[in-house]
C-alpha cells in the first residue's frame, strides 16, 4: 500500500476578509494541504456597515454576522480545520505559532504562515470586529443602537469615510437630533479630490449637519448626568450625550516579531506579499503597510497571495502585486446620496447610491463566508 501523501500545513491567523479569501482560494486549487485558521471570533462581521447598523432597526445581525466554520464544510475536516483563539506569538527559525484557545496555550507547526488579524477599533466601538469574540461586538453594536437612539446632541470625532457616513446616517434618520463634525483637518475626507470634498461638505450641511474643522478633542470627561465635556484645541467645551470618535485604527499584530513590524506596527511584505525577509510567511489586509485599509485592497492582496502561494507549491516564482492602480473609494451620504473617487474623477452621487449605499454590501457577506467571492 502507497504511503499517505503527506500534507503541506498552510496556518492563516484571522478569519477576516483577507483570511478567507486566502483560505478558500488556496482550498479550491490544492487538495493536497491543510488550511488551519486560528481566530479569536467564530463569526465574520460585516463591519462596512457599522455606519448603519448603529441605527436601530436598520440591520439585523442576521445581515452582518455569519459562522465562518459552515462556509468551510465543504472541503472537509481533512482540508480545513477552525480553532478558536488567537496567536500570542511566531517563532519564524521553529516555523510555529503559539496560540491560546479555551484548553490553554500549545505550538502549532507550520508548512506556510499567513498573517491576516485585522485591525481593531480605538476603544470599545462597533466599527470593528472585538478581539473578545462576536457576542462582545454584537453587545457593543446593540448598546450603541440604544445610545444614538436616546441622545439628543451627538458628536462624531473624525472626518475620514467612517466619521462622514456615520454623521450622514444618522441625521438621515433622525431629523431632531443635534449632530456635531469635529475633524483635525481643513476638511472633510481630506486628501481626496476638492470637488469630492465639496459635494460632501454640502450635503453634510444640508443636513444640519455642524462642521467644526481644524480642531482636535483634547480630553472627554463623562459628568455625573452621564454627558460627556469634550474640551476643544481651540479652548472650547462642547457637552454632548454620545461622543462617537471614528478616528484610526490599529493593526492586530502584537504578536509579531518586532523585526517584521513598522514603527506603526504594521507588518512590513515585500512586492510578493511576502514578510519581508522571509520565504515562508504572508501578510495581507489591514496589518500590511503597503495599502490603506479598505475592503477593496483587502480582498485583492487576499487574491494576489493566495495566487503567489499557489506558485510557490507548485516551484514556480511569485509575481509582483501591483498597488500603484487608480485610487478608488465610495463614500455614502445617508441612504439616499453619497461620493467617491476614481483616480482623480468624482463620481457621481446616484452611482454611489445604487452600488453601495442601498445595502452597504451586505449581501456580499454570504460569499466571503462560503468563498463564492473569490
Amino acid at each position: 500500500m502507497a504511503a499517505a501523501t503527506k500534507l503541506t500545513t498552510i496556518v492563516v491567523l484571522g478569519a477576516s476578509f483577507a483570511g478567507l479569501g486566502v483560505a478558500h482560494s488556496l482550498l479550491k486549487t490544492h487538495k493536497d494541504i491543510k488550511v488551519v485558521m486560528i481566530a479569536p471570533t467564530a463569526e465574520l462581521y460585516w463591519n462596512l456597515a457599522s455606519v448603519r447598523a448603529i441605527i436601530p432597526g436598520q440591520l439585523s445581525d442576521d445581515k452582518l454576522f455569519k459562522d465562518v466554520a459552515t462556509g468551510f464544510k465543504q472541503y472537509g475536516p481533512e482540508s480545513f480545520e477552525f480553532t478558536l483563539g488567537t496567536a500570542i506569538a511566531i517563532e519564524p527559525d521553529e516555523k510555529r505559532v503559539n496560540i491560546n484557545t479555551a484548553n490553554g496555550n500549545h505550538m502549532l507547526d507550520y508548512d506556510h504562515l499567513v498573517i491576516a488579524t485585522g485591525s481593531r477599533a480605538s476603544g470599545d466601538f462597533p466599527w470593528k470586529s472585538s478581539l473578545e469574540g462576536s457576542s462582545q461586538t454584537k453587545q457593543l453594536l446593540h448598546d450603541f443602537q440604544g445610545k444614538v437612539n436616546a441622545a439628543k446632541s451627538i458628536v462624531i470625532a473624525g472626518a475620514g469615510p467612517t466619521g462622514v457616513e456615520t454623521s450622514a446616517e444618522i441625521a438621515f434618520e433622525y431629523k431632531d437630533k443635534e449632530i456635531t463634525l469635529i475633524n483635525a483637518g481643513k476638511t472633510v475626507l481630506v486628501g481626496l479630490p476638492p470637488s469630492v470634498i465639496k459635494f460632501a461638505e454640502n450635503t453634510l450641511k444640508s443636513m444640519n449637519i455642524k462642521l467644526v474643522l481644524d480642531t482636535k478633542i483634547v480630553s472627554d470627561t463623562v459628568l455625573e448626568n452621564g454627558s460627556i465635556e469634550l474640551t476643544l484645541s481651540n479652548g472650547e467645551k462642547l457637552v454632548t450625550d454620545l461622543y462617537l470618535p471614528t478616528i484610526g485604527v490599529t493593526p492586530n499584530t502584537e504578536y509579531v516579531p518586532k523585526a517584521f513590524l513598522n514603527e506603526r506596527g504594521d507588518v512590513v511584505v515585500d512586492e510578493f506579499l511576502q514578510v519581508r525577509g522571509t520565504t515562508n510567511i504572508w501578510a495581507a489586509g489591514d496589518v500590511v503597510d503597503c495599502q490603506p485599509s479598505q475592503m477593496t485592497y483587502a480582498t485583492n492582496q487576499a487574491k494576489a497571495l493566495a495566487k503567489n502561494l499557489d506558485r510557490v507549491l507548485k516551484g514556480q516564482k511569485p509575481v509582483v502585486y501591483k498597488t500603484d492602480g487608480s485610487p478608488m473609494l465610495a463614500v455614502t451620504l445617508g441612504r439616499s446620496k453619497g461620493t467617491g473617487r476614481f483616480g482623480n474623477m468624482k463620481l457621481p452621487s446616484f452611482v454611489i447610491n445604487m452600488v453601495k449605499g442601498k445595502t452597504l454590501f451586505t449581501e456580499k457577506l454570504p460569499k466571503y463566508v462560503d468563498g463564492s467571492e473569490f
